[in-house]
């Protein structure tokens, strides 16, 4: 995510809040079904849910639910066959946790530990921009191969590559689907140098996904039987 690795460096005290608000919901979750108009082959996108985001550069986050929402969601799509991308950030600049090579790049364990796992369709996709249809391979050919009209995303940031992913998808005639409790963010300044909270730049994505009409936002609750 690019405008992230342009942060201001905070204390080790945001990094241990982070890694604490991300270390949960790494056992997998009960047998779950799928509701809420789901459709049968509907794709899961992952997003940049990766160890960069316990590094002490990154402010204060949201939602230190979302990790377990995700696994819930991973998991539920996995046994019901469904297909799952996960995307991962490959930063090209020499200075990010997220550059390869480099520990911040990997998938955070609870996502590693499931790749592979299910019985549908899976693909690995790499991005070095915000959105996960400008990546490798390309996401539109892929989905339209198999037919898949459907997407839901999770990850991280809810206002950066989960945003931009759901708008680029809803502009080209996907229909999205976003449980906002399954992504989280973190504090940000704006070009005023007021800061806006986490909680804030999530209520201002789903509101930007909803009054757009880009994405149906949900909570993972509102998928899961």
């Amino acid at each position: 995510m690019n405008t992230a690795e342009n942060s201001s460096q905070n204390t080790a005290e945001n990094s241990a809040e982070n890694a604490e608000a991300g270390a949960e919901s790494t056992a997998p979750s009960a047998p779950r079904t799928l509701v809420g108009d789901i459709a049968p082959d509907a794709a899961l996108l992952v997003i940049d849910v990766q160890k960069a985001w316990h590094d002490p550069s990154f402010p204060p986050r949201d939602n230190p639910a979302a990790e377990d929402n995700m696994a819930q969601l991973i998991d539920a799509w996995q046994e019901t066959g469904r297909p799952v991308v996960f995307v991962r950030h490959d930063s090209p600049k020499a200075d990010s946790p997220l550059r390869p090579g480099q520990e911040g790049n990997d998938f955070q364990p609870f996502v590693e530990q499931r790749r592979g796992k299910g019985t549908g369709p899976e693909l690995l996709l790499t991005k070095t921009v915000n959105s996960a249809f400008i990546g490798t391979p390309d996401l539109r050919d892929w989905l339209d191969g198999a037919g898949i009209r459907q997407i839901v995303v999770v990850g991280v940031m809810t206002n950066w590559c989960v945003e931009t992913t759901a708008r680029m998808g809803g502009n080209l005639g996907y229909d999205v689907v976003v449980p906002i409790d399954a992504t989280h963010t973190f504090d940000a300044v704006g070009p005023d140098g007021r800061s806006l909270t986490a909680d804030e730049l999530a209520r201002a994505t789903a509101t930007n996904l909803h009054a757009g009409g880009f994405a149906k936002v949900v909570r993972t609750a509102d998928l899961l039987g």
